[in-house]
């Protein structure tokens, strides 16, 4: 892969990154609540998705996926009810303050199930399999191996949203200090709740063949 290639794909995936989505929103969500380190299994969940939407547009899975409608619209249903079922679910949850580290422990939920939020988050996002889809064929050459462009690539993505992600979890966990009591953890759930409600409820408006 030329080396100019690989440079305009790491500010592309830059961008992709940065840009707020479902994937920032959950990365901010748990930091805030959890902190930046407990955050870090939802940044690996949200890569291990960002991986499986990866290799389906890689696969070319994806262009057929955009062709079929009931597929089209399954994934985007799954994905829009999963980020409301998030919102609602974080809304309604009881506000956690500061506790001792062997209470908050027992209270947050498990590195297993941190870690399957933020696949699920990603895995079922149809805004990311379509920008894959668009994007991702420019920075493959048809003359080179097709399975070494796919690793440089992936690698590269994962890497950078990695990273950002953690900053993401990062500038929030550097909030808590400002949600000490209850009622303030209240107006934090009922936030991000709201966010990702909203966003869910955007996705039912995504269609085929929209970047």
């Amino acid at each position: 892969m030329p080396l100019a290639t690989w440079i305009t794909f790491v500010f592309a995936a830059a961008l992709i990154a940065i840009s707020p989505g479902s994937g920032a929103v959950m990365a901010m969500s748990h930091g805030l609540a959890y902190g930046v380190r407990k955050a870090s299994a939802t940044v690996l969940g949200l890569q291990a998705g960002l991986l499986l939407v990866f290799v389906i547009a890689g696969a070319g899975v994806g262009s057929l996926l955009l062709a079929s409608e009931l597929a089209f619209n399954v994934v985007k249903t799954v994905g829009a009810l999963y980020l409301v079922y998030c919102g609602v679910s974080q809304w309604r949850a009881t506000p956690q303050p500061a506790m001792p580290d062997a209470a908050a422990l027992a209270a947050h939920p498990s590195f297993a199930r941190r870690a399957l939020t933020g696949f699920l988050t990603n895995a079922t996002n149809p805004k990311g399999i379509i920008f894959m889809v668009a994007v991702l064929p420019q920075f493959i050459s048809q003359q080179a191996a097709l399975l070494p462009q796919l690793l440089i690539l992936g690698a590269t993505m994962v890497t950078i949203d990695t990273v950002v992600m953690h900053g993401y979890a990062g500038l929030a966990a550097a909030m808590q200090g400002y949600f000490r009591d209850a009622r303030a953890v209240k107006k934090q759930n009922r936030f991000f709740g709201g966010v990702l409600v909203l966003v869910g409820a955007a996705l039912f408006f995504v269609k085929r063949g929209t970047a």
